[in-house]
């Protein structure tokens, strides 16, 4: 259930406001290329080599992120039904937000870091430039990735923490391989989608609700206990 959630949350990452209309954006900046005549035009083959780099960048902040959350987690482990109880209860705050039934200001600062453009591209202009994203999240990421590393600190070991923040990359970057390869084609599945980004924000939102309940209740683990049952794999 803890990976179903990190790879949902990662999914509607990369469907907010904050990073699905910039796509065409991050692709021109990757790669150098120009937007013309509706479409990106640029090698197909440099775009996904690059676009591999700038996800292994933030795949490697966001990697880290979750390691410190689980060790930091470790050190309070006599108190890991309080922790439990105290991020269920933050997660259910932020997928209110994300839902639409909050509104509180302070959730939405941000903090970016910019890379200079100027500079010659490469793929390590585009690892550099996925560590400044994971870096310096917009708020619409920051909800969702903070309630993941929330479910990180919670976690019965660092690995788990570890491989938690990798399936979230995993649920942030593998649309962005896909979208990105589409915009070389058209800029017209850009704009479809936008429309559904307000109603992907809500069910994103009740998803993060959900999740933070489960995890206050402490129904997250035997929820999870129970679907294992179920798998060909449980001896």
């Amino acid at each position: 259930m803890s990976l179903f959630f990190a790879f949902t949350a990662g999914l509607f990452s990369f469907f907010s406001p904050c990073i699905f209309p910039l796509i065409p954006a991050y692709v021109a900046n990757l790669t150098g290329s120009q937007i013309e005549g509706g479409k990106v035009i640029v090698s197909r083959r440099v775009l996904m080599i690059r676009s591999l780099y700038f996800i292994l960048g933030f795949s490697a902040i966001f990697m880290l992120m979750g390691a410190s959350a689980s060790a930091l987690g470790q050190l309070f482990a006599a108190y890991r039904d309080l922790l439990a109880k105290i991020s269920g209860f933050l997660i259910i705050v932020f997928g209110m937000q994300m839902a639409g039934l909050l509104t509180l200001r302070f959730l939405m600062m941000e903090k970016r870091f910019q890379v200079n453009s100027d500079r010659k591209k490469n793929n390590w202009t585009s690892f550099a430039l996925g560590l400044a994203f994971g870096t310096g999240w917009t708020p619409c990421v920051g909800l969702a990735l903070s309630s993941i590393l929330l479910l990180a600190g919670s976690s019965d070991t660092l690995y788990n923490g570890l491989f938690l923040l990798t399936i979230y990359s995993l649920g942030l970057g593998l649309p962005f391989l896909m979208i990105s390869w589409l915009v070389t084609y058209s800029l017209g599945v850009v704009r479809k989608v936008n429309q559904w980004l307000p109603r992907l924000s809500i069910v994103n939102g009740w998803i993060l609700i959900a999740m933070g309940f489960l995890l206050f209740t402490g129904q997250l683990q035997k929820l999870s206990a129970w679907l294992a049952t179920f798998t060909p794999f449980v001896y």
